[in-house]
């Protein structure tokens, strides 16, 4: 293990050039709001301009930076496909499995004149399974990625991440979330009746009469709602180490008799039955062991063909696809389906990913643009480890080994080394668009599987170059930059190094500092978990996140609608530490170059670097959303909405307020007392 010393010996390397004179490249002034004040509302203040200039158009439920620079990896992509199409490719070869599915997806005169009948042999095969059969019917369901009542594979051991372990897991729920199924009040009743509605629909496009798809419905609805009551919540499941919990393959039998577990495995995976297993949700698959004993055939097999159903819609004709759609708009506000090419081009890229994504590296992603990053995550790396010695709620002990796993961080940047063979991949176009999407399914579960018993492959990404967005990963200790989000506002090597700290620096700061939030501190450097902390820092820690669960707690989203403090926590943290250690880095690099970030000199179109620094973050995060999506996010997902990412989080940092006079008394101050410094 390196020493503190030795650790804070990194040189700063590699800072962006600073031009003589530097003008605002990722940020535009025209968008500022100079009516409301920095001090009032910043957020506001940075992006009305931009809120104006892109209003919400009836394809999207948001929009925002991240979309535009999305729509920009969209046309490339867009492009490369068709160009493997003039190419007149020859079968079996990438180039044309590509291109098969994207024109496949395209071809929705094949698809409406097909309609449901790539599908009918197997909702036969379910609906005339004798009793008998059942057992293989389950076997069946699971074998072909519909995974009913619960779900199963191998995924790293949380204990020793570097080899497989066997995890069971709770699901089986259509809507995903139990309070869409448990509540009662008038968001969750209305998603409840269109998922209904969406039920019956899709049932009777696959053929049924309205009679046989209301019951179908029903059915359906009384097994997920019972599935719905012992799943976990939100909260409940970002406590990583209450869902290890490993059994025994007798004892996982013992517990839950009503599935033969050697034949599952056996049969749906290939394998052997393992010596163990580790189940996530104890009362999950509990409860799905339960019905699965309780239930008639019936019941079951209703709930089986609307599972096959759901899974299949996508690559279905119109009127599948529009029943999803209405469903979309409840749930989102989205008022108008996205364009079929962006849909074909979704499903292309969902299919052969990385195929895409090694000629969008090819042509889009300059090596320069790679070393540079490299050069800042380094610069972070080292700023991280500033704030982790310094410290004063954290003991040394603790800090040894936050320096530990900070050394440890594998960095990816741009595309993988080693690149998907998607030689084994069968893509026939005299087969159906939904046969050809089913093939694709089984094989990136076949890969799945394949895992079981082989050491962890360490290289392997869990996004797609052309992806605008960034991940840490816990069980590796990397973090993970695709080459796609490397553009303006977040990144652009000809703007200042304000902009660019203040907005890819940022994201950078972010994902490390996830290896330190309320899920990330379980694991070591080696991506183990293990409880690294003394009992002190553990409660001075969480002293310190309650503080900040209360601050998002309290915002008002939507009336009678407060953001999830808690269920948002590891991004309000990674937000702010991002923050926090991206200045500390941009300082740094200054300093080296011998830069005066308050002189005169170093204004940026009569902005101070650190203005411009805090201004392309709020930048990054300039959006429009529909009040359904809000209602949807805030129920949903993990991260804070964007105002909120910027405002509230903004409202702790002393220098944010140093940087634009804010003082006591103003809407965006907070008290000394009242702030949270974690990172």
């Amino acid at each position: 293990m390196k020493s503190l010393k030795l650790f804070m010996a990194l040189a700063l390397t590699g800072a962006l050039t600073l031009s003589a004179e530097e003008h605002l490249k990722s940020l535009n002034p025209a968008y500022f709001d100079k009516s409301t004040p920095a001090s009032v509302d910043f957020y506001k203040h940075v992006n009305k301009g931009w809120q104006d200039a892109h209003p919400l158009t009836p394809e999207f439920a948001r929009y925002g930076n991240f979309n535009i620079l999305n729509d920009s990896s969209e046309i490339r992509v867009k492009n490369i496909v068709l160009n493997l199409g003039a190419t007149n490719p020859q079968p079996g070869t990438v180039a044309f499995k590509v291109w098969t599915i994207y024109s496949q997806a395209m071809d929705s005169v094949r698809r409406n004149a097909e309609g449901a009948k790539p599908i009918l042999a197997d909702l036969k095969k379910i609906e005339t399974t004798p009793h008998e059969g059942m057992e293989d019917l389950f076997l069946w369901m699971h074998g072909n990625y519909a995974s009913p009542f619960f779900g199963a594979g191998p995924m790293e051991d949380l204990s020793n991440s570097k080899v497989y372990a066997m995890y069971v897991s709770g699901g089986g729920m259509g809507l995903g979330d139990r309070d869409y199924y448990l509540q009662n009040d008038k968001r969750n009743k209305e998603v409840r009746e269109a998922y209904q509605k969406l039920i019956v629909k899709q049932m009777q496009n696959a053929g049924y009469s309205k009679k046989d798809a209301n019951r179908i419905m029903k059915n359906v609805m009384k097994i997920e709602t019972a599935l719905a009551d012992s799943a976990w919540t939100r909260e409940q499941s970002r406590n990583i180490p209450a869902m290890y919990n490993p059994r025994s393959f007798e004892q996982l039998k013992q517990m839950y008799p009503n599935v033969n577990w050697d034949r599952f495995f056996i049969e749906t995976m290939g394998i052997e039955s393992p010596a163990s297993v580790i189940v996530t949700e104890l009362s999950s698959v509990a409860q799905a062991n339960n019905l699965m004993g309780s239930l008639t055939d019936r019941e079951i097999k209703d709930y089986y063909l609307w599972k096959y159903v759901a899974q299949a819609a996508s690559a279905l004709s119109d009127d599948f696809t529009n029943a999803s759609f209405e469903f979309n708009k409840i749930m989102s506000g989205v008022e108008q389906q996205r364009p079929r090419w962006k849909r074909a081009l979704g499903a292309t890229e969902g299919a052969m990913g990385e195929a895409v994504g090694q000629l969008y590296v090819e042509k889009y992603f300059p090596e320069s643009s790679k070393e540079y990053m490299l050069d800042l995550v380094e610069n972070l790396r080292t700023a991280l480890g500033k704030h982790i010695i310094n410290l004063t709620w954290m003991s040394d002990d603790t800090k040894l080994n936050a320096i530990k796993k900070l050394n440890a961080f594998t960095v990816k940047i741009g595309y993988p080394d080693k690149w998907k063979d998607y030689t084994t991949l069968n893509i026939d176009p005299k087969l159906s668009y939904y046969e050809n999407m089913h093939n694709v399914g089984m094989w990136h579960q076949a890969e799945t599987y394949a895992k079981w018993g082989k050491p962890v492959d360490r290289t392997e990404w869990g996004m797609t170059p052309q992806t605008v967005n960034a991940y840490y990963n816990p069980l590796a200790n990397e973090i993970v930059f695709p080459a796609a989000i490397l553009q303006a506002p977040f990144f652009d090597p000809e703007a200042s190094d304000a902009e660019n700290y203040g907005g890819i620096g940022v994201v950078i700061g972010h994902e490390m500092t996830h290896g330190f939030d309320d899920q990330g501190c379980n694991f070591d450097a080696e991506g183990n978990m293990v409880n690294w902390w003394t009992p002190e820092d553990s409660e001075a820690f969480s002293k310190l996140t309650k503080g900040l669960v209360t601050q998002f707690d309290e915002i008002e989203v939507l009336p009678g609608l407060h953001a999830n403090g808690q269920y948002t926590l590891g991004e309000n943290i990674a937000d702010q530490g991002g923050l926090r250690v991206s200045r500390t880095a941009f300082l740094d690099s200054q300093k080296k170059k011998g830069v005066d970030i308050n002189s005169p000199e170093a204004k940026i179109d009569g902005y101070d670097p650190m203005q411009v620094y805090y201004m392309n973050y709020a930048n990054i995060w300039a959006g429009n959303i529909r009040d359904e999506e809000i209602r949807n996010l805030t129920t949903g997902d993990v991260h804070s909405l964007g105002e909120n990412r910027v405002n509230v989080t903004l409202r702790n940092i002393a220098p944010f307020f140093e940087a634009f006079g804010i003082k006591a008394g103003d809407k965006m101050y907070r008290p000394a007392e009242e702030r949270v410094v974690i990172w």
